[in-house]
């Protein structure tokens, strides 16, 4: 019987250390929500992580990719759907909205005079900062085709790549912590 208690405990031991080798301090998560607040939340997160020197990677998929966009960028060649989704959704960052209590913008300005009187980071320099710290941030490249977005119309930021899901996963199986916002 003691024999029996000693093996498993090895074997837990082994499996033990096959969990610790394969995860890094790393954390990968996927941005999906288009929304002011929940971007806010994952940049905030995202640089915090980053300044306790863990390596940070970001999945934005579907709405959250609008927030991404250049809104000084235009490109051509898009066809009637994609100009829709381009025309119907927000064209960068500075023009997302809160998920809740918007109130036709007041809400979204009201977030925004509040962050600015209480020395919040504006979302902006989020972004500026997750730069600087080597945040990555990989666009989902099945989203921007499904939504006719370009990477010409992306942002200059010097940590993205655009990439499938399979880039995520292989992340994410790396990460010891894995977020979805």
């Amino acid at each position: 019987m003691n024999n029996e208690i000693e093996n498993q405990i090895l074997e837990l031991q082994k499996k033990l250390g096959k969990l610790e080798k394969g995860t890094k301090d790393q954390l990968s998560m996927v941005v999906f929500s288009g929304d002011l607040d929940k971007i806010l939340a994952a940049m905030i997160i995202a640089t915090g992580a980053a300044a306790y020197d863990m390596k940070v990677k970001l999945f934005f998929t579907f709405w959250a990719i609008s927030s991404l966009r250049d809104p000084r960028k235009s490109v051509s060649g898009k066809n009637f759907i994609s100009k829709m989704f381009g025309v119907m959704l927000p064209k960068g960052r500075n023009k997302i909205k809160l998920s809740k209590m918007n109130m036709a913008g007041m809400g979204t300005a009201m977030i925004k005079g509040l962050m600015r009187k209480h020395n919040v980071a504006s979302l902006d320099d989020m972004f500026k900062t997750a730069g600087e710290l080597g945040i990555e941030i990989n666009i989902c490249e099945m989203s921007m085709n499904l939504m006719g977005f370009k990477a010409e119309e992306m942002i200059d930021y010097p940590h993205m790549n655009i990439c499938g899901v399979a880039t995520f996963l292989a992340d994410a199986s790396e990460s010891k912590v894995q977020l979805f916002i």
